[in-house]
């Protein structure tokens, strides 16, 4: 039992990733294309003056996005080594301050006397259950894989791609009419938003109403705010 549970661990992790890193490219694509393409619409009728803006945000944020998730990523990865072997050198210099910290850890789950010293040494006589146990409990700390870099970059970039093409959908399908594709984006970007806001709380915790209300409302106040400026500055006096 408790090895098919160690065995579920870096796939549950690798799911909570995935889903993390997919969550925000798909909402900053296109919550920041949305803002843009309102934006434009209050200020220009020009459907290609609207379109190669779109399509120059959408290219700059998904590769913005997929590098600062494979930066922070990596941050992340040469955090954990460092603090592995600072660990290792502790628990091979000072071996019973760490063993102390074990004990620390157990007294606050409630264990106590023969029982507190039996786990104390249970754990320290197993150097990588040792580590473990204090990266994870006493640093809190979360393992990177060498691959999660790059994984974060691909996943983010492409879920970056993936949320900024979907306001662009109706300004494809009414033609010139830029009013009405500004309003079918509100309509299909408000949707959307609300079904990952949804899909989040489902696979997570919390409201699924009240997670796919927020998002929306968050991707399209946003939006609002774009097509407020592109308003007041496409009205200004040239």
């Amino acid at each position: 039992m408790t090895s098919q549970k160690s065995a579920d661990m870096p796939e549950m992790h690798a799911r909570s990733s995935f889903l993390s890193n997919f969550i925000l490219g798909s909402q900053d694509g296109l919550v920041n294309v949305l803002g843009i393409l309102l934006g434009l619409t209050a200020a220009t009728s020009d459907i290609r003056i609207i379109f190669v803006a779109a399509f120059a945000a959408l290219g700059a944020e998904s590769i913005s996005m997929g590098a600062v998730a494979y930066t922070s990523t990596l941050a992340r990865r040469k955090q954990y080594l460092k603090e592995v072997s600072r660990e290792e050198t502790e628990m091979r210099e000072m071996p019973e301050k760490e063993k102390s910290e074990v004990r620390y850890v157990f007294q606050k789950w409630g264990y106590q006397g023969e029982e507190l010293e039996r786990l104390t040494e249970m754990i320290a006589s197993r150097p990588k259950a040792w580590l473990e146990f204090m990266m994870s409990h006493e640093l809190q700390l979360e393992p990177v894989g060498e691959q999660e870099p790059r994984r974060s970059f691909i996943v983010v970039l492409s879920s970056t791609v993936f949320g900024s093409f979907i306001p662009l959908i109706p300004y494809f399908l009414v033609g010139k009419d830029v009013f009405l594709g500004a309003a079918g984006s509100v309509a299909v970007s408000g949707a959307v938003l609300f079904i990952v806001g949804y899909y989040e709380a489902r696979t997570t915790v919390g409201s699924l109403w009240k997670s796919g209300l927020q998002m929306a409302a968050i991707g399209l106040a946003a939006g609002l705010a774009g097509f407020l400026i592109g308003h007041f500055i496409g009205a200004a006096p040239t």
